[in-house]
């Protein structure tokens, strides 16, 4: 056995320690999180439940507000998506092609609502929503939302498309494809992983949002984070431990499908300013 670990090397057994520790320490709370959803009855200090059962989840879902805030939580999260595909691709694409003055302080400029405390931006929000009258609507949620998810939807898409090479979309020209059918068959193919990644981001960031929620939409919009806060102060850990899978579900589900597009190269573009 001291000759095997001599012959890994001590670099080698440090490497693995650390790798435990790292796995442990990230599917360590998911693991608990999994075995209080489905345990019947479990007494401290037993390592493992006496009883497995669904009665949490038909707890939870039984529950006036859950099945609303999951929908709502849902419906939010894919207007706020859709809106700032419209918005800020073509925001990203004439940040990428088109040379214009203080072009990098605008796009710099994204970064902003993640340079202070959230708090505090929200705070001064809601008082400009209260003016205009967007408090506790769906319009003034989505626009809270959006403000949050700028960054992603502007920064990683200019990105994608600047690795678009311009002598391809000038080889289409020279055979006669006007500038929208270059768009459409070259230009937006070619950017479209760097473009799902930010959606993918967008739609995750709406569906986490609590604080800015909170401030305009409540009493009439209680999303899923909202909700969250009143299960755990309100309800036993089991109820709370199920609420937690199904807020945490989705983020899995979407990044695995998308596994293909979320790589190192795209990341650090995305956040590269040129």
């Amino acid at each position: 056995m001291r000759w095997y670990f001599k012959a890994l090397g001590t670099r080698k057994i440090i490497e693995f320690i650390v790798l435990v520790i790292f796995v442990i320490f990230f599917l360590g709370p998911l693991l608990n999180l999994a075995i209080l959803a489905f345990t019947g009855k479990w007494n401290y200090p037993d390592v493992m439940p006496h009883q497995w059962s669904l009665k949490w989840w038909a707890f939870v879902f039984k529950q006036e507000d859950i099945p609303q805030s999951i929908g709502l939580s849902f419906m939010i999260a894919a207007i706020v998506t859709g809106l700032s595909i419209v918005l800020c691709i073509p925001a990203a694409y004439a940040f990428a092609r088109i040379r214009f003055p203080f072009s990098r302080f605008f796009l710099f400029s994204f970064l902003l609502t993640h340079a202070f405390p959230k708090m505090g931006l929200y705070v001064s929000i809601a008082v400009l929503f209260y003016k205009l009258g967007l408090m506790n609507t769906l319009l003034g949620v989505v626009l809270i939302h959006m403000i949050n998810v700028l960054m992603f939807m502007t920064w990683i898409p200019t990105a994608a498309f600047r690795n678009v090479h311009q002598a391809q979309e000038e080889s289409a020209r020279d055979v006669g494809a006007g500038p929208f059918r270059v768009f459409l068959k070259i230009t937006l193919p070619m950017a479209l992983p760097g473009i799902i990644v930010a959606s993918i981001f967008t739609f995750l960031n709406s569906l986490d949002e609590a604080q800015g929620t909170f401030l305009v939409g409540i009493p009439n919009y209680k999303t899923m984070p909202i909700v969250m806060y009143s299960i755990i102060s309100d309800y036993p850990a089991f109820a709370g431990a199920v609420f937690s899978i199904i807020l945490t579900a989705p983020t899995i589900i979407l990044l695995l499908a998308a596994k293909r597009f979320v790589s190192a190269d795209v990341m650090s573009s995305g956040f590269t300013l040129k």
